[in-house]
């Protein structure tokens, strides 16, 4: 049986990590039309599980790739942002961020040092502060 299903999923896309998302999607839009049972929601829910058969038996391998690097350049840009937060946020006692008033740079600048002249990496540009 194992034999059979190696054969036949040969040459054929199989998993990746949109198809993880996808299918994590799915079954909580599953667990979600449960409690709401809404029409809608269930030809979503079909229409995701069609899609991710779609990509997993597809033999546009190329394809296929090129979606989930689409996918993956977005995963990024948005764990990136919210790693980046998470960052700012655990900085916040230990540091002040400023915005240089003519080119919008952020500048991190450590906190109990009195007023200091903080010069913009970028552009150069001197201002006074009070850290």
């Amino acid at each position: 049986m194992r034999d059979r299903l190696q054969r036949f999923m040969m040459g054929r896309y199989g998993v990746d990590d949109l198809e993880k998302f996808l299918l994590g999607l799915l079954l909580g839009l599953m667990v979600l039309n449960l409690f709401v049972q809404s029409g809608i929601l269930s030809a979503v829910t079909f229409g995701l599980l069609v899609c991710s058969y779609f990509r997993m038996f597809s033999r546009n391998i190329q394809a296929r790739y090129q979606e989930n690097v689409k996918y993956l350049e977005i995963k990024r840009k948005v764990t990136g942002f919210f790693k980046l937060k998470k960052k700012h946020a655990g900085d916040l006692r230990t540091h002040h961020i400023y915005k240089c008033p003519s080119c919008g740079q952020k500048i991190r600048v450590p906190r109990g040092r009195g007023r200091i002249v903080i010069t913009c990496p970028k552009c150069r540009q001197e201002f006074e502060k009070k850290s």
